[in-house]
């Protein structure tokens, strides 16, 4: 259906073009209405592979988010590539099984491993960052951590801290690079500037990113909200933790702070991608602060349940 319709508006827009429209429409403004059909187009084939909460290593095709920032993830765990002028920047690495999906959505691109000049990590569960270790071995780029992650991710085994401590295999380690990077941070590479946002709850070195993508109609400011949902163990309580629950509360406000004209998840559904992407575009949709305020929410109630069940 979708090929089907982006066929269409090629058509009509060259029928433009062929009859003598274009002193009124600039080939640079057809040029630059057929890439965005393309966008809307990828962005709605996205949507109809995929479905909420998806699995983890479920392939999917690579595609254009906005400007330099393109959707090279599954359909079940993002994964983000931004293009700058000396090579690319690649936020999470999924599984190592979905590693593997990634790096061919790279290579779809025109681009390969040798040419991400640095790996961002969100936070440091297996269905991000299980990957990693292959992916930096390809690249040989630094990995780029929350300073809470610097250790999982050079061991491969889950901090104590963390509320999902236990349920996850341990991850290969990464032996190459790691930087830790601290909040507020201004990083550059590739000529890409990003910001580092502490954002700390799903995990204690749980990270977002913020950049800047740019196209002929305008700049947005994008951010990749890490997930912040009070999932744990069985046996774990929030309540147990008031010291990690005020860290947490602080990571949400951090969030719903930002400057943020779109919002993009390391879980799809977490800010209804796969919804938003029917569209043909991210703009518009959930916002930081409606993020920041349900994950607020979801914290409160599991406090609730946890004090309910004393």
């Amino acid at each position: 259906m979708e090929p089907v319709l982006f066929d269409k508006s090629l058509f009509a827009l060259a029928a433009l073009a062929l009859a003598g429209c274009g002193a009124s429409i600039p080939a640079s403004d057809i040029t630059a209405r057929v890439a965005d059909a393309q966008h809307s187009s990828d962005m709605v084939r996205f949507a109809s592979m995929c479905e909420d909460w998806d699995d983890w290593d479920k392939p999917t095709e690579p595609f254009q988010i906005h400007g330099n920032t393109w959707y090279v993830g599954t359909c079940g765990i993002a994964a983000i590539l931004i293009k700058g002028d000396d090579g690319a920047v690649l936020i999470d690495s999924g599984t190592n099984t979905g590693s593997e999906v990634i790096e061919a959505n790279i290579a779809a691109l025109g681009y390969t491993m040798r040419d991400v000049k640095a790996l961002l990590v969100s936070h440091e569960h297996y269905d991000h960052v299980g990957g990693m270790a292959r992916l930096q071995g390809l690249s040989g780029a630094p990995l780029w951590v929350g300073e809470g992650a610097a250790e999982v991710m050079r061991t491969g085994k889950d901090d104590p801290r963390d509320p999902q401590s236990g349920l996850h295999a341990a991850m290969a380690p990464v032996t190459g690079t790691i930087r830790a990077v601290a909040d507020g941070e201004v990083l550059e590479t590739a000529g890409i500037t990003l910001t580092a946002i502490a954002t700390p709850g799903h995990t204690s070195g749980a990270m977002s990113w913020q950049w800047e993508s740019c196209t002929a109609g305008g700049c947005v400011t994008i951010v990749y909200g890490d997930s912040l949902s009070p999932v744990s163990a069985d046996e774990y309580r929030f309540t147990d933790h008031p010291e990690y629950v005020a860290m947490f509360r602080r990571g949400i406000a951090r969030l719903a702070g930002l400057e943020c004209d779109m919002l993009i998840t390391p879980h799809p559904s977490a800010s209804q991608m796969p919804a938003r992407a029917r569209t043909g575009s991210f703009e518009g949709g959930i916002t930081c602060p409606a993020y920041a305020a349900s994950k607020t929410k979801a914290l409160d109630d599991r406090l609730a349940k946890e004090a309910a069940s004393q």
